[in-house]
């Protein structure tokens, strides 16, 4: 088990104000961006952030998670997780760049763990 990378959670409604903001604060270009359709929604990274862009209503069922971790096995970390006391908010499903789950860490805390496909 690995985490490849955590990225902090921003979210906004202007997702090219918020790129064109984040790439000159921090020197790097958008390294991603996609529109995750299916919960309207555009997303994008810039370095260890990961901006999430739509309306109020949008992104009212993701704005409690506070960070991405990007992870090389999902499965395995599902498995660690739930032996060491987490629980499942949103379980393994399909997204746009792999699988991904959400989960409540014990001090509550919600985290969003993906695999990205090869």
């Amino acid at each position: 088990m690995n985490v490849k990378q955590v990225l902090s959670r921003i979210y906004v409604h202007d997702i090219d104000e918020a790129v064109s903001f984040y790439e000159k604060l921090l020197v790097l270009p958008c390294s991603l961006r996609f529109d995750y359709k299916q919960v309207n929604l555009v997303l994008a990274q810039v370095g260890n952030l990961l901006i999430l862009a739509g309306s109020d209503e949008a992104l009212k069922p993701f704005i409690d998670t506070k960070a991405t971790f990007l992870v090389d096995s999902i499965h395995e970390y599902k498995d660690f997780l739930l032996k060491n006391g987490a629980t499942i908010v949103r379980d393994l499903r399909e997204v746009p760049t792999g699988i991904n789950m959400t989960v409540r860490h014990l001090d509550g805390t919600i985290v969003e763990y993906v695999e990205h496909r090869n």
